[in-house]
């Protein structure tokens, strides 16, 4: 039966919430966390906060897309939502980092389901003329709740509590339950098929050994370290031993064959490298307002909106501009403006014009946003509608993965560059040595105004110096990958959306 426009506009309510919760629960944490240590204590593990719900989230993706090709979407889904919303509830009651830890892996799983199922349940249930549109509005909010969370987080820590920042999915979670488990009428024939559990370890434990090794390295451990370089090593033996079981599994978790497609190949890649190039600006430009011009949290929020403006436009154009034109000849001029932007980027110093950055914040969103709308339709293009599950939640991962990447990668960049600027500064005695119980190689020091205040003039000049130009330095290699996305986008093919072509998942669920 087709499915009504009012029945249809409330199945969309439902997914775009699940959306909204799970992406910004990636990153809402990051400014509630100094807060948050301060009452429960654990400074010396608030990292595992952050880290269980990316290995949680990052490990389901790829196993729920696929047993959602399997068994269906919609039991998988609300499956999603209610771990979700049950981590969410306990993380409010956290007594202990290593609790608040905990629950946060619950959630973790819950999202890994919702965001890996949404996309899907989008072009099943969306007619084919509509996806463009559709698929634009999805990608532009995905983009901008993850930007915006860490702004969220520190409005509501600073005028409610941070237990809120959890409790707020609980109504936000319960009115998705009811209007996807209520209105999703899912009536696609689904193949029972044998589960690959084999392979559904090694992904989970090749996952939890990268992530923790990124999150881990550099913080609670040095890089060179046995038990870094360790998580590491078991990465690359995990991933090797699970290439050679997918390729044998009847029914992978992780169907290697998929990546015969080129446009599916270069569509993972441009999400992965444009994903790290796109993370610099969203973590290092916070630092240079609050560290580097002296504003305050809520200044370094503000700062990101002009970047959130631009994703929005070129995430909805994109979207509508599927049918008519390839999905390269929407990303190569898009990815131009993201290297565009992130080039005048480099020319930051400390007396840059506000107006000039927040022009070259609008650059960068713009340069990002149609990734977010036009690689989620690519990486299905070439597939039916049983492998979508597992095409889109691949996508979604590589795209988190880079992202991943690019905060570790550039933040060692990053505190690499301030460090030997600041030590030959003050080595050379030009400029008064600060207390040294500052730790010169943390930008998150000069981030404390009663800290800043306490400290003579010059020096805090020549610091504030050499995190401007670390910082500028940082966004001078965050142009390798994105030179790279662009190189990918280039080598795709010339397939455009095809709404006649891809009706077999629509007509399959009327």
């Amino acid at each position: 039966m087709k499915q009504t426009k009012s029945k249809l506009g409330i199945i969309i309510t439902g997914l775009l919430l699940a959306i909204l919760m799970a992406s910004m629960d990636n990153t809402i944490v990051a400014t509630a966390m100094g807060t948050i240590v301060g009452e429960i204590g654990g400074l010396d593990r608030f990292v595992w906060a952050t880290s269980a719900y990316m290995v949680a989230e990052m490990a389901g993706m790829p196993i729920f897309g696929k047993l959602s090709d399997m068994y269906g979407r919609k039991r998988f889904f609300v499956f999603g939502i209610v771990v979700f919303m049950l981590g969410s509830a306990l993380c409010g009651t956290a007594g202990t980092i290593v609790q608040l830890s905990l629950y946060r892996a619950v959630q973790g799983i819950g999202a890994g389901a919702m965001v890996s199922i949404a996309f899907t349940i989008m072009f099943d249930v969306v007619p084919p003329e509509s996806r463009g549109k559709m698929t634009g509005m999805f990608g532009a909010l995905f983009g901008l709740s993850s930007v915006a969370a860490p702004l969220l987080g520190g409005y509501i820590t600073d005028h409610l509590h941070w237990v809120w920042i959890f409790y707020i999915n609980l109504p936000l979670g319960l009115i998705a339950f009811v209007l996807v488990a209520f209105f999703y009428k899912e009536s696609a024939v689904h193949t029972r098929q044998k589960i690959d559990y084999l392979g559904a370890v090694l992904l989970v434990a090749a996952i939890v050994c990268l992530m923790l090794g990124m999150e881990l390295g550099g913080k609670q451990f040095a890089w060179g370290s046995p038990q870094i370089l360790g998580l590491f090593v078991g990465f690359a033996g995990l991933t090797a031993l699970l290439v050679l079981v997918e390729r044998k599994a009847e029914e992978p978790i992780v169907s290697f064959r998929m990546f015969r497609s080129r446009l599916y190949t270069t569509s993972n890649l441009v999400a992965m490298l444009s994903g790290a190039a796109f993370m610099t600006a969203s973590m290092f430009i916070p630092i240079y307002m609050q560290g580097v011009l002296g504003g305050s949290a809520t200044n370094a929020g503000l700062l990101l909106l002009p970047m959130m403006a631009g994703s929005v436009v070129t995430a909805t154009l994109g979207g509508m501009l599927m049918a008519k034109l390839p999905y390269r000849t929407i990303l190569i001029p898009t990815l131009l403006l993201l290297i565009a932007g992130l080039a005048l980027l480099t020319a930051l110093r400390p007396d840059s014009p506000r107006s000039l950055i927040t022009a070259y914040m609008i650059l960068v969103g713009l340069g990002i946003g149609s990734s977010f709308s036009v690689l989620s339709s690519a990486a299905i293009h070439s597939f039916p509608a049983s492998q979508r599950g597992a095409a889109t939640s691949t996508l979604n991962f590589n795209r988190s993965l880079g992202m991943t990447l690019g905060i570790t990668i550039f933040g060692i960049l990053q505190s690499h560059s301030l460090t030997d600027r600041l030590t030959r500064a003050f080595g050379g005695g030009g400029a008064a040595v600060p207390d040294a119980s500052l730790d010169l190689g943390d930008p998150y020091v000069l981030m404390n105004p009663a800290i800043r205040q306490t400290m003579d003039a010059q020096a805090l000049g020549t610091i504030t110096d050499g995190l401007s130009s670390s910082i500028a330095w940082t966004f001078a290699w965050s142009l390798v990958p994105a030179a790279l996305a662009l190189g990918s986008a280039l080598l795709m093919s010339r397939e455009k959306l095809n709404p006649a072509g891809q009706t077999d998942g629509y007509a399959a669920s009327h």
